[in-house]
């Protein structure tokens, strides 16, 4: 088996991926057109094409639906911070994954979740579970950044300051912004992020 079949997923991996994105794609685009609480399940199943049954296939609710959205633009950040040097500092790390992904557009279907969301709770708590589901990956990727013998309260406490800073950022991003989803209110948006991990690198020291 050569490097890329290994780094690579196989067809039907691929597969799935793509009915997952569909599904979260479809959730995001309902509750753009219909509003909270006037969807169901199979109104997101009609959008995106599948049945009932391959919703739930892939998710267990209709808030894990939307809350996939968020997890999207996360992964992919943890895609580019596994792209790092190995030598490289983590938080430098983490903060040069967020810069990698250039385009503000990049958080567009985050951020338009994120303002959709705020007025309903079950809904705002299912889009923060999306960055709490992002911490046990963030620890991954540490631990297999620093080996099997780093600490377990230095992954935690890092994985834990991460996200919080990236809940600080969407939190004070949207109350300057509100809804608005214009490209300097997302490049607004993603420089926020990238200063929050910035102020974790430095301890907070805001001359730094």
């Amino acid at each position: 088996m050569t490097t890329s079949e290994s780094v690579l997923p196989s067809r039907r991996e691929q597969n799935k991926l793509a009915t997952r994105r569909a599904i979260a794609d479809a959730a995001l685009s309902v509750l753009r057109s219909k509003g909270i609480g006037n969807f169901t399940v199979e109104d997101i199943s009609e959008e995106a094409g599948v049945s009932r049954r391959t919703f739930f296939n892939y998710f267990p609710s209709l808030e894990a639906s939307l809350a996939s959205v968020t997890e999207g633009f996360l992964d992919n950040a943890l895609e580019q911070f596994r792209l790092r040097p190995a030598n490289e500092p983590i938080l430098e790390s983490a903060r040069a994954a967020l810069m990698a992904l250039a385009d503000p557009m990049t958080v567009a279907p985050m951020a338009e979740l994120f303002s959709l969301t705020q007025d309903n709770r079950t809904l705002a708590r299912s889009e923060l579970e999306a960055w709490d589901h992002c911490t046990n990956q963030i620890i991954d990727a540490a631990r297999h950044r620093l080996g099997p013998d780093a600490d377990e309260l230095y992954l935690r406490a890092l994985a834990g300051s991460i996200v919080s800073c990236g809940k600080a950022a969407m939190t004070i991003w949207f109350e300057d912004r509100g809804s608005d989803l214009s490209a300097e209110s997302l490049a607004s948006l993603r420089q926020h992020l990238i200063n929050a991990i910035g102020l974790l690198g430095s301890g907070f020291n805001p001359s730094a």
